[in-house]
């Protein structure tokens, strides 16, 4: 892909992103206020299980898209086959998920200690049906390089769930259960939506005539995109550990579920935005460097994602002294009603976050240029090893008085160095010991390695975890 060609599709997705999350910050205000402290903490710790759900039922998808369907649609098809056979498939994992959120709701209450999660469980489990289709169509649309739909459909998210949320949480605001059940249930419709808005586009398209002989089959589709389903599970399944562990690590340290809503709702949510802003330059790198694999360029598939890289981090770095500095107006500005020993608590926990911003969005870009290359494997052994990183110094400082919920913040920032910093061990270090390697067995002039079968993953042709079809990324 040609260096205007990227930047163009990631400033799209980049810029749809910031709005979405613009947006999303600008509801966050109201909601704030109109749920406070317990209300968003309910809020924030139904999320984790949903999360995980969508990931198990539909991460992966629309990278994986992005590479499955450019060869189809350079030999002259439009990839329409596989978009129908990936829905069905899809949706498939989607309505297991949904029924796996309605089986698993009286049980993560009971493990969280609140019992008002349970109808908050339940009103949020159809949106993982709906999230699968809207992963589908959006890896359709980017394999075509046509990032636009993607963004629309981020915005359209954001623009129902402040809609249809605010209104009835604002009627409920004397029972802040009941809002936040409100505000959970405006997330599943707001998913309608924009599965909505996505297949009037798609119906919008000419049809090409699918190529005689050539059709993917669903087991090609489901183990392109397995490896890294359970890749971009970690992330998830230890946010929705934490929603169980740090909840009951802060109980002897104040009020557990507003500490939490303040952590992960509040700090969190503001940490992510540059990393959310950084979005489309991790999705848009990995056509170019998974098009650069499949010609066993290793050096240009390298180069594609130090580029991609350096981008991230030029967007992501000056947002940690930011954060630094203007945490007080922002945590002000977003969440007004925060009494004001609450408030204290969410600005230390921004600050002591801020370095995550640049860390959490420069992992989320390699981990999709290590997927682009076939290299999932190597991308989630990075973030587990900091993932058992961030847990073991949570259980160390959460639980002493002088640390509380700021140990949590601390054990964050602990987690995406140590992820970050593989990753980029991974890209660099370990392609130059390949071709060293290479260079001894056949000195200079025998040709290229083609990836495979590396000690951490796989690329190129066939892989041991994809059998026929390249591992990608999740968007992130």
């Amino acid at each position: 892909m040609k260096s205007g060609s990227y930047l163009k599709n990631a400033a799209v997705l980049s810029l749809g992103s910031f709005a979405a999350k613009a947006i999303g910050a600008l509801y966050r205000v109201p909601l704030a206020m109109i749920l406070g402290g317990y209300g968003m903490g309910l809020y924030q710790m139904a999320y984790p299980l949903f999360c995980v759900l969508i990931t198990l039922s539909s991460a992966g998808v629309p990278s994986a898209f992005s590479r499955l369907l450019a060869g189809e649609i350079a030999a002259g098809s439009d990839g329409r086959d596989t978009l129908f056979t990936a829905l069905r498939l899809f949706a498939a994992l989607g309505a297991l998920g949904t029924l796996g959120m309605f089986l698993l709701a009286p049980v993560m209450s009971n493990l969280q200690g609140e019992k008002a999660l349970l109808p908050c469980y339940l009103v949020l489990a159809p949106a993982v049906f709906l999230e699968t289709g809207i992963a589908v169509l959006r890896g359709y649309f980017q394999g075509k390089n046509d990032m636009a739909p993607t963004a629309c459909s981020e915005i359209c998210e954001q623009l129902f769930k402040a809609g249809l949320g605010l209104v009835p949480a604002l009627c409920f605001r004397a029972d802040p259960a009941r809002a936040a059940l409100c505000a959970l249930g405006a997330v599943t419709l707001s998913e309608l939506c924009a599965l909505l808005y996505l297949l009037r586009r798609l119906a919008g398209e000419p049809r090409i005539p699918r190529l005689k002989g050539r059709k993917t089959s669903p087991s090609s589709v489901f183990l392109s995109a397995l490896p890294v389903m359970l890749s971009a599970a970690i992330l998830p399944l230890s946010r929705m550990l934490d929603s169980v562990v740090l909840v009951r690590l802060l109980e002897g340290t104040g009020n557990a579920v507003s500490l939490y809503g303040l952590f992960a709702g509040g700090a969190l949510t503001l940490v992510g935005v540059p990393a959310s802003i950084c979005h489309g330059l991790a999705s848009a790198s990995v056509p170019s460097v998974a098009a650069a694999t499949a010609r066993k360029d290793e050096e240009g598939a390298k180069k594609h994602a130090l580029s991609a890289l350096l981008y991230t981090l030029a967007l992501a770095v000056p947002s940690v002294p930011a954060l630094l500095l203007f945490s007080k107006p922002a945590a002000r500005l977003l969440f007004p009603s925060l009494a004001e020993e609450e408030f204290s608590v969410l600005v230390r926990l921004i600050r002591i976050s801020s370095i995550s911003a640049a860390t959490l969005a420069g992992l989320n870009t390699l981990s999709s240029c290590l997927t682009g290359m076939g290299k999932a494997n190597c991308a989630a052994s990075s973030v587990l090893l900091g993932v058992l990183v961030k847990l073991a110094l949570q259980i160390l400082l959460v639980p002493l008085p002088k640390f509380s919920v700021l140990g949590a913040a601390i054990a964050e920032n602990a987690c995406y160095p140590v992820a970050f910093f593989l990753d980029l061990f991974y890209t660099v270090k370990k392609n130059k010991e390949k071709q060293r390697d290479h260079d001894r067995k056949f000195g200079d002039g025998t040709g290229r390695l083609d990836g495979a079968g590396t000690a951490c993953g796989q690329s190129g042709g066939r892989g041991a975890c994809t059998h026929g079809a390249d591992a990608l990324a999740r968007n992130a």
